[in-house]
């Protein structure tokens, strides 16, 4: 049971950025790891991460088809300390930048948002995304690759696009 806890991080990203509401995205991870505290034997010594994060993906969309999603609030990235910066200018255009790609990943189609967020914020290979996907990993390769161009296309500072992925 251990080796779920040490993944609660990742599905709550996970389920956060799928649903795009913080409450509904607890919601979903907890009725995901009572499903698969029911379904532990099912586990088999697979891979615990990708077994657990394609739970938590099927929990969420079953939450959006229903409808009971998209209430579409500003959930808050977690901002990360400016303590970097050597001044506030600096760190007001890092944060609107973020910002911008933010917005942009939350406006991609869901399909290529999953992927991208299991490759780019879980470091998922691209097996364990197919896995939790239930997709072929040649599927995962081209929803990234359509994900980086949509995200890089979407995102541009003073007038360029700039290398984000």
């Amino acid at each position: 049971m251990g080796l779920l806890v040490m993944h609660l991080d990742a599905a709550y990203r996970l389920a956060r950025w799928l649903l795009r509401d913080e409450t509904e995205a607890e919601d979903a991870v907890q009725e995901a790891y009572l499903r698969a505290f029911r379904n532990f034997h099912s586990l088999r010594g697979g891979d615990s991460r990708a077994w657990l994060l394609a739970i938590v993906r099927n929990g969420c969309y079953d939450r959006l088809k229903r409808g009971a999603v998209y209430r579409h609030s500003a959930f808050e990235e977690q901002t990360h300390a400016c303590d970097r910066f050597l001044n506030q200018e600096l760190a007001l255009l890092h944060r609107e930048e973020m910002e911008q790609i933010r917005r942009a990943l939350e406006n991609l189609p869901a399909n290529l948002r999953e992927v991208l967020v299991l490759r780019e914020f879980e470091e998922m290979s691209y097996t364990q995304i197919a896995t939790v996907a239930d997709i072929p990993i040649g599927t995962v390769m081209s929803r990234l690759n359509r994900a980086r161009h949509q995200l890089k296309q979407m995102v541009s500072f003073d007038g360029e696009a700039k290398e984000i992925l």
